[in-house]
């Protein structure tokens, strides 16, 4: 896919601008919806305009920016008159519904939804170890690297703008390596990117969301496979990057994010249901930190996310991330999620920096990292949207990364998700991996870094 080019002015307010996700979350914009109609009932020249022009007094009213070849009608009940409104008619037939509901028992569906062999690990040359010392020499080669990392990425995403990953069972030796591009994927991976201003970055993010809006499915709903009900995991982070689709931006599947609640007001990953495929096991009905973090990203504050907001606390200052979530399986992670909601609330969550920061800085080890270059990189991320980057030493870990760092643009092939212990049973043990995800991340901190040099 070399040489893409991509429209991007539905999606920015500026050409000259980067890719910026953030929206009002949800929660906010259904009680400013509200507050319209309300409006409209009181204010018969307003009520006007909204009937003429519902698309753009929407967007000033609620200073959303909504994607140009959107429309949005609006509807007037009367005593004679009573509107039904029917969901899209969906693009999964009957046919594959039914067969996705047994596809985890059925060797030719499983084979033919999931069945993409990937080749082994090869040896890479890394580049020579960097001699450059200071702010500017490294700002500098932080640049030219980043350029490379992109044009890396730019060769491995599909044309259909779906990244990948590589799933296989990380308890077995040489076991089985499968391709698989979920919306997840390429959401996490997105979502990294998005602070990247050069043109390939933005580029890569907008052919992203054309498949991200391609796989998603009313109201607003996004799941990992076929065979799998949809899950708040996916349909959040798809969330930011389509916040400004009018599905996410008016609140459209709010109601069905809050059914994921449990009796304690914390977030389900997974809830199950009679039409969907019934194939998660019931130890994996669990609240999860990194999910309910994004919950908070895309809600903000309110009453549905306070119990969600305490956990969190508790858990940071407790010291109790260890083995607090089955998909993300080092506090890097997960405080990598964290972190995120921080930056996209603020200064809502800003009392979690600290011991975010805390947690993170214990698992310093002496080879210059937070342990791989992943979780490095991911650590360096959550300080930076913490604003704790005073916390470590700049210069050293660009060193640390710009050296692990491959020839070819790429970082090294390295777990981002998925449980490798045996704890969750032997199906818990399948592993998610790929150079382009580590890329993506590592990408990210360099990003910024040198925007706090």
């Amino acid at each position: 896919m070399t040489g893409r080019t991509h429209d991007m002015s539905r999606w920015t307010d500026d050409k000259d601008k980067p890719v910026h996700m953030k929206n009002i979350p949800a929660k906010t914009t259904m009680k400013a919806l509200q507050d319209l109609i309300n409006r409209s009932e009181r204010d018969g020249e307003f009520r006007k305009q909204l009937l003429a022009n519902p698309k753009n007094t929407i967007e000033r009213e609620l200073q959303l920016n909504l994607p140009d070849d959107h429309e949005i009608l609006i509807h007037e009940k009367s005593k004679s008159i009573t509107h039904l409104i029917l969901p899209p008619e969906s693009s999964i037939t009957k046919e594959e519904r039914e067969a996705a509901k047994t596809g985890k028992v059925s060797l030719e569906y499983l084979k033919k939804t999931m069945y993409d062999p990937a080749p082994l690990l090869s040896e890479k040359f890394k580049h020579p170890p960097i001699k450059a010392s200071s702010s500017n020499s490294l700002k500098e080669l932080i640049n030219v690297r980043i350029e490379q990392g992109l044009d890396f990425l730019d060769t491995t995403i599909s044309d259909n703008g779906a990244w990948h990953c590589i799933r296989y069972h990380g308890g077995m030796e040489n076991a089985p390596r499968h391709y698989e591009r979920p919306p997840f994927v390429s959401a996490y991976c997105t979502l990294a990117l998005e602070n990247c201003e050069l043109p390939k970055a933005k580029s890569i993010c907008a052919a992203a969301k054309q498949y991200i809006l391609a796989t998603m499915e009313f109201p607003g709903l996004w799941r990992y496979y076929r065979h799998l009900p949809p899950d708040l995991d996916s349909t959040t982070l798809c969330s930011m990057i389509l916040s400004d689709h009018p599905w996410i931006a008016l609140g459209q599947n709010l109601s069905k994010i809050l059914s994921y609640r449990n009796e304690e007001g914390l977030y389900n990953t997974w809830v199950l249901d009679p039409d969907e495929p019934d194939v998660v096991s019931p130890f994996r009905i669990e609240a999860d930190p990194v999910v309910n973090a994004n919950i908070i990203s895309i809600l903000g504050d309110c009453s549905e996310t306070r119990p969600v907001q305490n956990w969190l606390e508790s858990l940071l200052q407790d010291r109790k991330l260890e083995d607090s979530s089955k998909w993300y399986t080092d506090s890097s992670a997960i405080c990598y999620g964290i972190g995120r909601a921080v930056n996209r609330t603020k200064p809502l969550l800003d009392h979690l920096s600290k011991p975010l920061a805390e947690n993170l800085l214990s698992n310093q080890d002496q080879s210059e990292g937070f342990g791989n270059i992943l979780q490095t990189a991911q650590a360096i991320t959550a300080l930076h949207n913490a604003g704790q980057m005073d916390t470590i030493d700049p210069l050293q870990y660009t060193k640390h990364i710009l050296n692990s760092q491959h020839e070819d643009g790429s970082w090294p092939e390295l777990i981002a998700f998925g449980d490798k212990k045996s704890k969750w049973g032997n199906f818990g043990q399948f592993v998610h991996a790929s150079e382009s995800m580590t890329t993506a991340f590592c990408i990210e901190a360099l990003t910024n870094i040198g925007n706090s040099l």
